[in-house]
């Protein structure tokens, strides 16, 4: 087994490969290394899994302190999943003022609500701004604590343009988990799905509704997914219909002139979440009315106090209500089964379909690589303690953007977790 202790970008390498980390490193037995390991790699700062908004605003301010850090993408680019697996019409769902990472604001010039396009230019922007340098085609496939040694034991699986795939262990102080609560996405169980003769697409995959025209849809989801995928269909003249099994929240996107989102953060300064709800709801009563008589029964929880609750994100509506209001986009309640042509339903009604789209959301891969149970649920994958105490564990393990408070949330937890690390630095001898 070759040992290797050198830095991984040298822009980055400095004195913490000294002392009492390069000693412990140099004097682990092979036993620990793992069989399938070809290198072993010491690296002197955290490594960061995942090459997303929220890994990118951790890797900045730790860069803007001095501390050295290692970003594995498994993709072959940053925000995989903007550029690669949301559809077209994609905006900034809030205010750019409430999504930008730290250290650096969005351009003067953007509009309010950034389009998917300019949102990665912002991002691309970042990367330059604070030269980070992400290993893309890079898969962790295993993380785990050495609790003899002190260290953590990251396999990769890097598959760079050869067909040979290159398999490296890196030994570091501290991981973060940067992964996101969107990694994979979530294909339910649906009775009969696999019988269907069309296509079935999660949204993913989607990217806009031109390819469906004139089509008979059925979208599967009413989040602010599902509602915009049918928008878009709608648009581009297919024939939507959206599954609405469970109560939704829906909200205008703004409010007396502002932004739902900046206004609702506004009024909790002052106000309880039940009071900001009641409030919520009156104005969206108002501009929207009733929308139980639209199939959109609204749960029982007020939206804030549901979002903090479940995590479960309120629609916001930019256009989507009025197609259902005139009958362009169809809801249709929970699916029994799906058939070869169409789909039955939980009132007992069949109809036809050309296309089914999965608008069924994503879910957290963290315990498929990562060896720890007690920061991380196995049954969710998210930290079992939630914001704002869901960010950092135990032995230099941290999670970023798992908050379910969108980009806002990353960037808080982000700036925690770099001021942690800059202490251990400071107090801790193996960091000298």
């Amino acid at each position: 087994m070759e040992a290797e202790c050198k830095s991984v970008h040298d822009p980055f390498y400095c004195h913490h490969q000294r002392g009492n980390f390069s000693r412990h490193f140099m004097s682990m037995k092979p036993a620990m290394i793992g069989a399938k390991a070809e290198r072993r790699v010491l690296f002197p700062g955290p490594i960061v899994v995942g090459a997303g908004p929220s890994g990118l605003a951790v890797a900045a301010c730790l860069k803007d302190k001095g501390i050295p850090s290692l970003i594995f993408e498994r993709s072959n680019c940053i925000a995989s999943l903007w550029q690669l697996r949301t559809y077209d019409r994609l905006r900034l769902h809030l205010p750019k003022r409430f999504c930008e990472l730290p250290l650096l604001p969005f351009p003067s010039w953007f509009p309010t609500y950034p389009t998917k396009q300019q949102f990665v230019a912002y991002l691309e922007a970042y990367v330059r701004q604070f030269d980070i340098q992400p290993v893309f085609n890079a898969s962790v496939v295993a993380a785990e604590y050495d609790a003899a040694a002190g260290f953590w034991r990251v396999r990769t699986v890097s598959s760079g343009g050869g067909s040979e795939k290159e398999r490296t262990e890196y030994v570091c102080r501290w991981v973060v988990v940067a992964t996101g609560e969107n990694a994979e996405a979530v294909v339910p169980e649906i009775a009969g799905l696999e019988e269907f003769k069309g296509p079935v697409v999660h949204t993913s995959l989607y990217r806009r509704g031109d390819v469906y025209r004139n089509k008979r849809v059925l979208v599967v989801g009413c989040g602010n997914s599902g509602m915009e995928v049918s928008l878009d269909l709608c648009n581009h003249n297919a024939h939507p219909s959206m599954v609405v099994r469970d109560s939704v929240h829906i909200l205008p996107r703004e409010m007396l002139g502002r932004s739902t989102f900046g206004l609702s953060m506004w009024l909790l300064k002052w106000l309880s979440v039940k009071t900001v709800d009641r409030f919520l709801l009156l104005v969206a009563r108002l501009v929207l009315g009733d929308t139980s008589k639209f199939g959109l029964r609204r749960p029982q929880l007020g939206p804030l106090e549901l979002k903090s609750h479940s995590g479960k994100t309120p629609v916001l509506d930019v256009g989507t209500l009025a197609k259902i209001k005139s009958g362009d986009i169809k809801v249709r309640p929970a699916v029994r089964r799906i058939m070869e042509h169409g789909a039955e339903f939980a009132d007992g009604t069949v109809e036809e379909f050309d296309v089914v789209i999965l608008a069924t959301g994503y879910q957290s891969n963290v315990p498929r690589w990562l060896q720890e149970r007690e920061f991380f649920s196995e049954k969710d994958g998210l930290p079992r303690r939630p914001f704002p105490n869901g960010w950092k564990g135990r032995n230099g393990l941290y999670a970023v953007g798992f908050t379910k408070r969108g980009l806002l949330g990353a960037s808080l937890d982000a700036l925690r977790i770099a001021q942690d690390i800059e202490l251990c630095c400071k107090t801790d001898e193996n960091c000298r």
